[in-house]
């Protein structure tokens, strides 16, 4: 491993580490494009030495959420399990694809991530909004003692039953799912996870997430902490089913997993300092760019002269 390449692995793990521990998940889908255009790995091997980044990135994560009492185990351990069977399979298929068609595809994926991280940061924005517009009506409603208070009667007693934001039928009310049809789809998107990354070699944080707040209810610290785990899950069964495929240059991976750990390390720190809507937005914007990127130098190779 020459000394240019070792360099330019250092800043590229840290970064995806950084990403990984801030936003549980989306960073590992940098180490692909990373490995093959940066550090000069065909894309087979990079589909497979990105998992040993995010495995190890993931790790790191995993423990530092864990102290923090950030990870839901058991939904993690279920969650995971249910994409082993797809992360099998996506291994065996990537190894027969083309790597033209590899790099394509991949660039498919890196739009569809940075389109639903820009959703994310959207649903972020207006969550923050609509928290701040709670806290400043509060601030202006009169304590129940106070003398103007005595002269605005509480509106909510006037509303029609089914107004009120309490009753089973209005309309900004959630109906919670039927149990075989959460259980159907908690199925179906922890194997497309698991296929994800045995296909691309990336965690699938970026399904995990939204999984695990919409689909199960977990508030969003401890979906990112526990998407930690499934990622993990996902990566060592991807990583089993290509052992002994092809080699891969171990002192090269290990620098560059070891800066994603401590990365990882320090984009935990992050989410407690930085507005998580201000992360993602940059992170959608730098992944859009990388997909343009990847398509320009991939899809051209699809047609060769």
């Amino acid at each position: 491993m020459s000394v240019l390449i070792a360099a330019a692995a250092l800043p590229c793990g840290l970064l995806i580490g950084l990403l990984l521990g801030a936003l549980g998940g989306g960073g590992s889908v940098l180490a692909v494009p990373v490995l093959v255009y940066v550090l000069g790995q065909s894309p087979h091997e990079a589909t497979a030495g990105a998992l040993i980044v995010v495995t190890v990135g993931a790790v790191t994560g995993l423990l530092c959420h864990a102290r923090a009492g950030r990870v839901r185990w058991a939904a993690g351990v279920t969650f995971g399990a249910l994409g082993t069977a797809g992360s099998y399979l996506g291994s065996r298929w990537s190894a027969a694809v083309p790597p033209a068609v590899l790099m394509a595809a991949f660039a498919g994926l890196l739009l569809v991530v940075a389109a639903l991280l820009l959703l994310r940061g959207r649903s972020e924005r207006r969550a923050a909004r609509s928290a701040r517009s709670t806290r400043s009506t509060r601030l202006r409603t009169p304590h129940p003692d106070h003398p103007d208070h005595l002269d605005h009667p509480d509106n909510s007693d006037h509303l029609a039953p089914s107004d009120h934001p309490d009753h089973p039928d209005h309309p900004t009310r959630s109906r919670p799912l039927h149990p075989v049809l959460r259980s159907g789809r908690v199925a179906v998107t922890a194997s497309a996870v698991g296929l994800l990354t045995g296909f691309f070699g990336v965690g699938g944080g970026f399904v995990v997430v939204p999984a695990l707040t919409l689909v199960l209810g977990l508030e969003m610290p401890v979906a990112i902490g526990t998407s930690l785990l499934v990622i993990l899950l996902n990566s060592l069964t991807a990583l089993a089913t290509r052992a002994g495929t092809g080699a891969l240059d171990w002192p090269l991976l290990a620098g560059f997993a070891a800066c994603a750990a401590i990365g990882s390390h320090l984009g935990n720190r992050l989410t407690t300092r930085l507005p998580a809507q201000v992360l993602t937005t940059a992170f959608a914007t730098l992944v859009t760019l990388l997909a343009l990127t990847t398509a320009a130098a991939a899809v051209p190779r699809l047609w060769p002269p």
